[in-house]
């Protein structure tokens, strides 16, 4: 652990909206145990479980104990661990509509800062629909818990509204109680290790960055692949599609940390600055005939994979049986500016596809076929893989002379995993972006213009959708999608490369680590 990452954050009153809820239970409770484990979060604290069924606080306390059992990367420990930290739990049953009772809510808060001696400050988590995000500040803010003496953030989870015009109306209420400052929009794709490393790998190695431009980079390949279905989310998921749920954030934002220019400081705002720019010089599809020619829109079939049958996805439960909602996505993408134009960038994502994974690919232009070894050899691509999910870590790939007395060249990929390390605990996402909310760090949290800039790009996709019922491809449950997105990248003399968890023929591996 850092110098910098062992300070705690101030204290402060930590309010979950959404208590009993799922994210909560996987994510939020583990976090802050994590964080109160590592001396992240002092002593003086206290976490307010909010949400509309009854509870008492021992119940409220047994589903926190409940849920770092399950979910935690520490278990609870000893009795006096737990118990300290359990004490700073409390739950109050609450209607989000009734304004009596975010004032009983200040009053709670008022006895919680005397008893942990907190400082007046507050962080309001908010795991719930975006329809509530404006009535819930509002409340808040009549409720007289927005007047203590300290600062104030609100956190907030996506979908940040379902297309342009829902986002500026949500931050036009939200902009009513909260300034800009306060405001953390959580995109928790930006708290994984491997994309917060973008920076790191391209800004602090001599080797990257001067090749980091279109002269010497062929492609760049994001994909973003799930093996599972929508699961018990089809009436959520039939509204938004893979479009929405994850390209408009996850994607795009990795394709800025990718592209964006060395920011003149290492301040949040200037990092910012540089991830907008990417977004506005992203090429809009101008027509249906361009989204036809770039995009490919699918929908999974039925399907199998090991051996186990597959619903398709007009089966799985509470999704219309005709329903025309994408559960694939792949595009070409363009950033027009002097450092990437004309360099293709092909994103992916998709449900029931045959490997969990996130990664990046940066393919570097090959050799001129006309020099020694190019003549004699079919010479790979130098490759830059950065692996983000579930494995961790990066590989390169080059091009070596076999062992041998035949100049023979063959692809090697030398590789760091840090996820596999013996005895590593990586922090988790949430984690990190909860303690930076508590510290102010606003760097690996969306803006406003950066949300305004990706729905204004994605929006124009939606809109050519809406006029085009034919564009919707079929692919089987299991399988990597509709054969288009192969024929996207084949267009241009390029081919997905394998991710992790596929074969990839004929080439060596060394392995490195950060353990010496």
């Amino acid at each position: 652990m850092s110098k910098h990452e062992s300070i705690a954050a101030a204290g402060a009153v930590y309010y979950l909206f959404g208590a009993t809820g799922d994210l909560a239970r996987r994510k939020l409770f583990p976090a802050l145990f994590s964080l109160y484990k590592e001396g992240k979060l002092a002593e003086d604290f206290a976490v307010v479980g909010l949400a509309r069924r009854p509870r008492t606080n021992d119940e409220f306390r047994a589903d926190v104990y409940e849920s770092i059992n399950e979910f935690c990367r520490y278990k609870q420990g000893d009795d006096e661990t737990w118990k300290k930290f359990a004490d700073h739990f409390v739950y109050m049953s609450l209607d989000i509509n009734n304004l009596d009772g975010f004032r009983e809510l200040n009053n709670l808060t008022e006895e919680l800062d005397a008893r942990f001696d907190i400082p007046g400050n507050r962080l309001f988590y908010l795991a719930l629909s975006p329809e509530l995000f404006g009535p819930v500040s509002l409340n808040l803010r009549d409720g007289g818990l927005l007047e203590s003496k300290g600062w104030n953030r609100l956190v907030i989870e996506k979908p940040f509204g379902y297309d342009l015009q829902s986002a500026r109306e949500l931050n036009e209420q939200l902009s009513h109680v909260f300034k800009e400052e306060e405001i953390f929009r959580i995109d928790h794709y930006l708290g994984k290790e491997m994309v917060q490393n973008i920076e790191v790998i391209r800004f602090a190695n001599a080797f990257f960055e001067p090749l980091w431009n279109n002269k010497h980079i062929a492609n760049v390949q994001i994909t973003l692949s799930e093996t599972v279905g929508v699961e018990e989310r089809g009436g959520y998921y039939d509204k938004s599609g893979a479009l929405r749920d994850m390209v408009q954030n996850h994607l795009l934002q990795m394709l800025a940390m990718i592209a964006m220019e060395p920011p003149s400081r290492l301040h949040p705002e200037d990092i910012r600055d540089e991830k907008v720019k990417v977004f506005r010089s992203l090429r809009p599809f101008a027509n249906s005939e361009e989204v036809r020619r770039d995009v490919i829109r699918g929908q999974y079939s039925e399907g199998s994979s090991r051996d186990k049958r597959l619903n398709g996805y007009r089966q799985e439960d509470s999704v219309n049986p005709e329903s025309k909602t994408e559960t694939y996505f792949a595009a070409r993408v363009f950033a027009d500016n002097f450092r990437w134009a004309g360099v293709p960038f092909y994103i992916r994502t998709g449900k029931r596809l045959p490997v969990k994974t996130t990664e990046i690919v940066i393919e570097f232009k090959n050799v001129p076929d006309n020099i020694l070894f190019a003549r004699r050899h079919d010479l790979s691509p130098n490759l830059l893989v950065i692996r983000v999910n579930p494995m961790e870590g990066i590989y390169i790939k080059i091009n070596a002379k076999k062992p041998g007395v035949d100049n023979t060249v063959q692809p090697v990929s030398m590789e760091f995993c840090q996820s596999c390390q013996v005895g590593l605990n990586t922090p988790e996402a949430y984690e990190r972006l909860i303690y930076d909310a508590a510290r102010g760090e606003s760097t690996y949290f969306t803006r406003w213009d950066e949300v305004a800039q990706a729905w204004s790009f994605v929006d124009r996709i939606a809109e050519a959708w809406r006029e085009d019922n034919e564009s919707l491809q079929f692919y089987p449950a299991g399988s990597w999608g509709p054969e288009q997105a192969d024929k996207l990248l084949a267009e241009d003399g390029f081919h997905w490369w394998p991710v992790n968890g596929q074969d990839e023929d004929n080439v060596i591996w060394i392995s490195g680590s950060s353990s010496n």
